[in-house]
Order: C-alpha cells, then structure tokens, then sequence
C-alpha cells in the first residue's frame, strides 16, 4: 500500500477546558492519552507518519508525554504554529494580536514536511476506527484528474447525534452532499446542544431544531500536497482583507474549503463513520471520555495492557 501521513493539529490551549492543555489529559488506564488512539487507529489502517502541529512552548511537555513514545512506533515530525509565522508585510499590521491564526495555518506549517497524501486531524478528538480505514483506503486513489481543474479532498462525516455533548453547546460544520455523496456545501454551525427530541441550535431567545441524522464535518479532511499550495496564496489573501482590530479572525479549514467548493476549485468525497465521536470540550466530558475508552478497550478494541 502507499504511503500516508497523518497530521495532528495540537496547538491550540482549550480556554473553555479550565486553561489546562487539554490535548494531553490522560483518558486511558495507563495513562493514555486521546491521541495515543487515534495514533494507534491511524497506524492499524495503514498511516506510516505522523507530523505533530504544535506551539514552540510546548515542545518539551508534548515530547515527554507524547512525542518520544510515538517516535519509537513510527516515522514522526514537528511543525510548530506560531503567531507571528506571517508574511513579512503583516507583522506591523498584527502587532496587538494574541490568537492563533486558525487551522488553515496550522496545516500551512507543515508544507515542509509532508510530501504524500495526508489525513488532518484535532489532537483532542477521538474519531474510530472505521473513520481512518475509510480514510486510508480513499487516500491512496485520491489523484487530480487530468481533465479537471478541481483539486481533490475527502473528508470523513459523522451523524451529529453521535458527536453532541452532554455538557454544553458545540460547533458542528453541518454539510449538505448530492447523491454521489460529494460535498455541496458545508456551513459552519455554533452552539448545538443536546435536547430531548434530539438537537437544537440555541438561539440567544429561542432554540431552532435540528436534525440529529445530518451529516458533520469534525475537521478530519483528506488532502494531497498540492492543497498548501491554496493555502498558502489563501492565506496571503486573508491577512491582506482582515481588518487589524479583527483579533478574532481565523484562517479556518471548512471556511477555506467550503469557499473553494462555490469558487468550484476542490470536489469534496465525503466518507461516512457511523462511530460515536468523542472529545474534550469542556471539563466535564472527560469522564465521559474515560468511560467511552474503558467500554471499547472491554469489547476488545484495545488491548487492557500498554499496546
């Protein structure tokens, strides 16, 4: 089989998780952690590098409690997200900023590395094991048609009822796919909560109802090298048409994909996982975290044991 990197976007500090760096909480019985499996996962389905987007500061906490394990099991590389990694010409216009640029960003830095078909993912979400093996798979026929100016992606969907919190709002790119399951739009929901019909979006004075069985994107998108190049002209343009007292502003991965996919420029196949999708977005999902590893490691999806 061919070659395939997984990318792992674990820069970012969870500021509704307490301020600790969620990313590295241990949910497993020996201490694992949720990128342990989904490294694991990606491995099994046949990934054969793993490229670690993270922050310069937390370079040495995230290589003692992550990074030397992963080096002994697999070909691994660092890229570090940093604020200040811009077009010389912006530097002065984002002097006063503090947040991060975003996830666009964060795969741009590691155009460097990554030379083959990659699967990007979020260091603190636990995807399944279907998700990767379908990604795997559709990874290694991904090729730009000759005949068509389209760059290809994929990305893997999940039912939204499979990926609410019990503990809170949550942000979901609902997308919208024709009858060849290719994506046709992709709009970026806030505050989707859990309700006893199913879901609702919480409206400032109303909830408007959703439905459960829609189709989410939750950032785990397949790509080929050729994508940094969009990136990287994608980003000169963002940075040229925010405003400077836009400090919220972010270079966002189904933003930037759901634009090309109306400029007509990607075609999106969008892959179905029907696992339950789990992750920390607030403090209180870790137990449910803990509890979800403990059923699958009893069922035998992981051993009891260190792997």
């Amino acid at each position: 089989m061919g070659n395939a990197t997984l990318v792992i976007m674990a820069a970012g500090i969870g500021s509704r998780f307490g301020g600790g760096i969620k990313q590295l909480e241990p949910v497993g019985p020996n201490g694992e952690i949720i990128m342990d499996y989904s490294i694991y996962d990606a491995l099994e389905a046949g990934f054969d590098k793993v490229v670690f987007v993270i922050r310069k500061d937390l370079e040495k906490d995230f290589k003692e409690i992550i990074g030397k394990r992963i080096e002994k099991q697999v070909e691994t590389a660092y890229a570090f997200q940093e604020l200040d990694d811009i077009p010389e010409e912006y530097k002065d216009k984002f002097q006063g900023r503090t947040k991060p640029w975003g996830t666009g960003q964060a795969i741009l830095c590691c155009k460097d590395l990554v030379h083959e078909p990659f699967l990007v993912i979020n260091a603190d979400d636990y995807y399944g094991k279907q998700a990767y093996k379908e990604a795997y798979s559709y990874l290694q026929e991904m090729k730009r048609d000759p005949h068509s100016d389209k760059l290809p992606v994929c990305m893997v969907g999940f039912v939204l009822k499979n990926t609410l919190s019990d503990n809170g709002g949550v942000t979901r790119g609902i997308c919208r796919v024709d009858e060849f399951h290719m994506l046709t739009d992709i709009v970026e929901t806030h505050n989707i909560v859990k309700t006893q019909e199913g879901a609702a979006v919480q409206k400032e004075d109303r909830r408007e109802k959703i439905d459960v069985e829609s189709e989410v994107s939750m950032n785990m998108w397949g790509l080929t090298p050729d994508f940094f190049e969009i990136l990287d002209d994608g980003f000169d343009k963002f940075l040229s048409e925010i405003a400077m007292e836009d400090v919220k502003a972010e270079y966002l991965l189904p933003t930037i994909i759901g634009d090309l996919l109306k400029a007509n420029q990607v075609e999106v196949k969008v892959l179905q996982s029907k696992d339950r999708w789990f992750g920390v977005t607030y403090k209180e999902d870790k137990d449910v975290v803990v509890n979800s590893i403990k059923e699958l490691i009893d069922q035998g999806d992981y051993q009891k044991k260190g792997d």
